[in-house]
């Protein structure tokens, strides 16, 4: 039988837990994520959920850091310590995200020869259908052999289960034919 004590201490405590989503950018120097996380550690947070990366000679960070209502007020005053005019960070508090449990999880992944418009005619195609895109990652690359300009794209997306899926394959592949794009869409597996 659970105990009701510890039981409403569990619940006081995810009470009091404040999310914090954090971006960063600067120039990109070895030690930053270290710096950084350094801070989110000495403020009290811990990191839930992060993104990190190199865009030309730029470092981006986005984080979702958790932490007791103390954390936002320490996490400004450290970070403005590591500030040396050429950071730029953005803090904002947040909450937990709702589970639309009528969403299927999908993963689509594309891969083309670079031209503009490929992540616009995604998102307008997602969009058009009231599917949620839950993530994105793109690069660009030269082809191994030819040397040719290419580019990826990965998506997370969260299907309405509303939708006919093999209708929405037809349309998605329709679309894939017409950008000349090498793209699947595909249930994530758990």
């Amino acid at each position: 039988m659970p105990d009701p004590e510890r039981q409403l201490f569990t619940t006081k405590s995810k009470k009091m837990t404040q999310l914090i989503v954090l971006s960063a950018i600067g120039s990109d120097r070895t030690g930053m994520v270290q710096d950084i996380t350094e801070v989110i550690l000495n403020c009290g947070g811990n990191i839930e959920e992060s993104r990190m990366t190199t865009l030309g000679n730029e470092f981006a960070m986005l984080m979702l850091v958790s932490g007791n209502w103390h954390t936002l007020n320490r996490l400004e005053k450290g970070l403005e310590k590591l500030d040396d005019g050429d950071l730029t960070f953005t803090i904002r508090k947040t909450g937990e995200r709702k589970v639309k449990e009528d969403r299927m999880p999908y993963a689509v992944d594309v891969v083309s020869l670079d031209h503009e418009g490929i992540v616009f005619s995604l998102a307008n195609f997602f969009a058009s259908h009231n599917i949620e895109i839950a993530d994105v990652a793109t690069r660009s690359y030269p082809a191994a052999h030819t040397g040719a300009q290419m580019f990826a794209v990965q998506m997370a997306v969260n299907v309405p289960s509303s939708i006919h899926i093999a209708q929405l394959r037809e349309e998605f592949l329709e679309l894939s034919d017409r950008l000349n794009l090498d793209a699947i869409l595909e249930p994530v597996k758990s």
